[in-house]
């Protein structure tokens, strides 16, 4: 069997050689080339993209001509034709759908709805997802079919959106599809290992011309090929597997382009963006991004496309913790990796599980805001409010707080505040304003009350915040709120302080703009207008 194995290999590879040589060299002369169709890709100068037309021949003559051996002279290969066109039939359908695409262009709904045809006719052959480690082997029933059809299209588009520099899909999908070689020949799947063999060899011959600088692309015809390829040899090899062994090897053996393909997904969903928007985020163009080269890029990427294989392969003997093991290594790596790329998207939801641990907290600030703002509807003059907004605040993440009171009237008063600043300590004018509305272009903290003939401005602050801003300058933000009445009268602002610091913001500021600016509103315009009413009487 070693010797057909080898004939498959070498065969297929010259094959593909020159069938990819004779390939380029036609398209240019015929003027069959793609001037690059957008700002997201990469090469400059028109090159054909019918590079999978030649890995798709070369790959049929052999497999073609291992059937036509096998019915001729009866010799068993280890499988039979039937199984063998069960999986070629589907296959040329993808291969054409990716040449159409390559020559005109295809919407994505009539792709997947194709490759969904392709999927189904997998199933009916007998190639399925027809086990999952929580649920067993044989015991999901017609649940399988979407499964199967899934892991078709997952695949499938995974490899094809990996192919965006020279010799990465094909030099990726040439380590997957050994890892898949190896776990055929232990498992004694001979079918797949003369498919996987004859593929490698289509693949590495092709190589040839497609590693950078590269004089022909893999097209969608070749990438949507090989996609699903491997993903019929992965369920073909299954059904001679253990359950773990099955599921977990071809996940792990295709990690790159599934893990490319998730990123995608995930980024494009948390960006509102259509999920078939096609961008320049991709693991290799945030690679290039950092000032690799793309041939440096391709390195690194083979290099991790092996890896992916390697630890697929312990696997195999899933004794001994080995699974999480694996897993473990996965995850680290995943998660460092996905850092290193600097995704905002991922930036966010690390911001979000961050804050998820420090929820109980959040709690129990904006508790204290909401709190506040019940007991305002019941003070009775400005000593109690200023004490029920500075009991919200001092357990709070803000650092100090400012309320600008303006007396009850139309608004248009002369106020002047006079204050001793909180970063020298010597008394400085922070502002002088015509109209209350200027307050809002307040950003220095104050650290004294100082009451004025047409108004009041109160300020507090933590007395750790004014020993560490009186160290040296210390950058600070600040939300300046208006004080409008539930009835639509304006009575001041409120301004609220804190430090730029790198520590997250523990409370909701939606709460304090939405509902405590207006209780607070509320009460100085009620307070004012009783002690308006006092003095009159």
């Amino acid at each position: 069997m070693i010797s057909i194995y080898l004939a498959v290999f070498i065969t297929s590879l010259l094959l593909s050689f020159i069938l990819t040589w004779y390939v380029r060299n036609i398209a240019v002369s015929r003027g069959w080339v793609i001037a690059p169709p957008s700002a997201r890709h990469l090469h400059t100068i028109p090159l054909p993209r019918l590079g999978g037309v030649a890995i798709v021949l070369s790959f049929m003559m052999v497999i073609g001509f291992l059937v036509m051996t096998s019915i001729l002279f009866d010799i068993d290969m280890g499988f039979s034709p039937r199984t063998v066109l069960w999986i070629l039939v589907p296959s040329i359908l993808i291969f054409l759908l990716g040449l159409y695409d390559d020559i005109h262009s295809v919407n994505p709904y009539a792709k997947f709805a194709i490759q969904s045809v392709a999927a189904v006719l997998l199933f009916f052959g007998g190639f399925r997802v027809f086990q999952l480690p929580l649920f067993g082997a044989h015991n999901l029933g017609w649940f399988t079919l979407p499964l199967t059809i899934f892991w078709v299209l997952w695949i499938t588009n995974a490899f094809n959106l990996i192919d965006g520099l020279d010799g990465l899909a094909a030099g990726s999908a040439l380590f997957s599809t050994m890892t898949v070689f190896t776990v055929s020949l232990i498992s004694q799947s001979y079918l797949v290992s003369l498919l996987t063999l004859g593929l490698a060899g289509a693949i590495l011959g092709f190589l040839r011309f497609n590693f950078n600088p590269a004089t022909i692309f893999l097209g969608d015809c070749g990438s949507l090929f090989i996609g699903f390829m491997l993903s019929a040899l992965a369920l073909v090899g299954s059904q001679k597997t253990p359950t773990i062994v099955a599921v977990a090897i071809p996940v792990v053996s295709f990690g790159l382009p599934i893990l490319d393909t998730t990123l995608s997904v995930l980024r494009r969903f948390l960006r509102g963006q259509s999920l078939f928007a096609a961008d320049r985020e991709h693991i290799h163009h945030k690679l290039l991004e950092q000032g690799l080269s793309q041939r440096q890029v391709v390195i690194i990427l083979y290099g991790v496309s092996a890896l992916f294989g390697l630890l697929s392969l312990f696997l195999l003997y899933p004794g001994g913790g080995m699974v999480g093991v694996v897993l473990f290594v996965l995850g680290v790596g995943v998660w460092i990796g996905v850092q290193h790329l600097g995704y905002p998207e991922f930036i966010e939801l690390r911001r979000v599980a961050q804050r998820a641990m420090v929820q109980k907290q959040i709690i129990i600030n904006n508790l204290a805001v909401r709190r506040a703002a019940e007991k305002l509807s019941k003070v009775q003059d400005l000593h109690q409010l200023r004490r029920v907004v500075q009991d919200a605040f001092e357990a709070n993440d803000f650092d100090g707080f400012m309320l600008t009171i303006a007396p009850p009237g139309d608004g248009e008063v002369q106020v002047q505040v006079r204050a001793r600043s909180a970063i020298s300590g010597r008394p400085s004018v922070l502002c002088e304003a015509q109209d209350p509305q200027e307050f809002s272009a307040i950003r220095e903290m104050v650290s004294s009350v100082e009451e004025q003939r047409d108004g009041q401005c109160w300020s507090w602050h933590k007395s750790m915040s004014t020993n560490r801003m009186g160290e040296g300058p210390v950058p600070k933000w600040a939300l300046t709120l208006e004080l409008i009445t539930t009835k639509g009268q304006k009575c001041g602002f409120f301004s609220l302080y804190r430090a730029c610091t790198n520590r997250p913001l523990l409370v909701d500021v939606n709460i304090i703009a939405s509902e405590f600016h207006v209780a607070l509103a509320d009460a100085i315009y009620r307070v004012m207008n009783q002690a308006e009413s006092e003095n009159a009487t």
